[in-house]
């Protein structure tokens, strides 16, 4: 029986990025919780009614100005499609499954492509010896110059953590590789993973803990990407050439299938018709005038200090490797590195 392993969706330069070993890094905890709210306001009635009639008042001036291009459901046809392996889907209700055979992985698709906003998927991971697979949930724009935002999950043999690689590629270029281990098992629930995208940042967030932040550093020379619409991707296969402890460990057939579960489909984005040109799609999904996107709001220009907070604990606790500071593979420090606050 011939192992069909030519699957991989996009192209990747993740192997570059050397093996650490999990069991080395600092014990898995908890991330800080969120500040406690407010306390009620104590307000007489009439007091009361006045607020009320002023907030209804904004939340109508707010609707005519926002502009919501697609707030998706969280049914999966709605939003996604099998782009191949059809035969290695299952739907349980609201779960999809896909599956890793000898034979092959599987991938899917968004039906269209976006331009800034936030994608969030629920996935639990594979259970058991998943050493060699990756499972893999992206945005990419398409092309040789395409742009690029990974969550890429590489599996390991049981009772290892699972490491959580992120990667950003700026028109073709990628090698920006940071890995982290998580403070939960994937494997045994649902957990949120997210992508938030603006003129300013790409946040990567974990149950909406930040985990990796790149900045827009356009005045320093940086490419930042802005100007091409992405698709919402995910898929599961075989990288057992480099996937687990650089290599190392392959994988372990008498343990297939391998399955990936997901739910929660999210996607809050302005929606770019393939039709409509770049420069176009970029004018249109960014505010201007009387349209105004949350996006572009001043509050998400950058981290909230509680979620900065958070990032340095990530960073502090649970990350492994960070392309940055790794002068073998980069001599020169990449100019990003020498700019970015986290």
């Amino acid at each position: 029986m011939t192992r069909h392993t030519g699957f991989p969706l996009k192209p990747t330069l993740i192997n570059a990025a050397p093996y650490i070993n999990p069991s080395s890094s600092p014990p898995l905890l908890q991330p800080p919780p969120l500040p406690p709210l407010y306390p009620p306001l104590r307000i007489q009635k009439k007091k009361a009614a006045k607020m009320v009639k002023g907030y209804a008042i904004w939340v109508v001036i707010f609707a005519a100005l926002a502009v919501v291009a697609c707030v998706s459901s969280s049914k999966f046809d709605e939003l996604f499609q099998p782009s191949w392996a059809v035969d290695h889907f299952t739907y349980e209700g609201e779960v999809l499954r896909m599956k890793l055979d000898n034979y092959s992985g599987a991938g899917f698709s968004s039906k269209s492509k976006y331009m800034f906003g936030k994608v969030t998927i629920q996935i639990k991971l594979v259970e058991g010896d998943s050493a060699g697979t990756v499972t893999a949930f992206y945005m990419s724009s398409d092309g040789p110059y395409h742009n690029e935002f990974d969550f890429e999950f590489l599996g390991n043999t049981t009772g290892e953590p699972y490491l959580v690689q992120t990667n950003v590629y700026v028109n073709g270029v990628g090698n920006r590789e940071q890995r982290l281990n998580l403070w939960f098992d994937p494997t045994k629930d649902f957990h949120s993973y997210s992508i938030l995208w603006n003129q300013r940042q790409v946040v990567f967030l974990v149950d909406e803990t930040p985990v990796r932040v790149h900045s827009n550093l356009e005045h320093k020379g940086v490419p930042y990407p802005k100007d091409q619409a992405m698709g919402v991707y995910s898929s599961i296969w075989n990288a057992d050439d480099w996937a687990t402890q650089g290599g190392r460990v392959h994988t372990d057939w008498t343990h297939a299938p391998f399955v990936a579960s997901y739910k929660g489909f999210e996607i809050d984005g302005c929606e770019c018709p393939d039709a409509v040109a770049a420069s176009d799609n970029m004018r249109r999904c960014s505010s201007g005038g009387e349209r105004r996107y949350w996006w572009d709001e001043p509050t998400m220009s950058e981290l909230s200090l509680h979620q900065s907070h958070q990032l340095l604990w990530v960073r502090a606790n649970h990350m492994v490797y960070d392309y940055c500071y790794d002068a073998a593979r980069f001599p020169v420090r990449p100019v990003e590195c020498e700019h970015h606050r986290h």
